[in-house]
């Protein structure tokens, strides 16, 4: 993939990602297993294909979709690719922008941490690049989250 012409954006050398450190998600546990919450996992499909792109990204046409009238012409991403620098931000900041919209409260210390209160409910979401750790002391609260 090889970036083409066009203004570079103000955060396109911007790559870095919040992980959680491996502290905060043994500390995470913890708490968990101290409130007796239920723990899940899941890893996250393609996640980086659902990341939405700040800016204009432009690519060369893949092999064999060159149009031998415009041999020079360019893509331009809709959507984060693999192998894309900002892919992993993108992913990130996509599915933060889910989090906050449906309630959750980003953690002060951890970026990576998400937390939703709902009455006497906990609900904890721990990121670690696409693959997300999450417990609740409702567990049948999680169906509607």
């Amino acid at each position: 993939m090889e970036r083409r012409s066009g203004p570079h954006s103000i955060d396109y050398d911007e790559t870095f990602v919040p992980v959680a450190r491996i502290e905060a998600i043994r500390f995470f546990l913890a708490y968990a297993a101290h409130k007796n919450m239920t723990v899940y996992q899941m890893d996250v499909n393609c996640a980086f294909l659902n990341g939405v792109l700040q800016e204009e990204v432009y690519v060369e046409e893949p092999e064999g979709f060159v149009d031998p009238k415009y041999p020079n012409h360019v893509c331009v991403l809709d959507k984060a690719l693999y192998g894309l620098k900002q892919a992993p931000r993108a992913w990130y900041e996509t599915l933060t922008d889910y989090l906050l919209g449906v309630g959750y409260k980003k953690g002060t210390m951890d970026p990576a941490l998400f937390l939703r209160r709902s009455g006497s409910d906990l609900i904890i979401v721990q990121i670690y690049v696409d693959d997300i750790i999450f417990a609740s002391t409702k567990p049948e609260s999680l169906k509607t989250s």
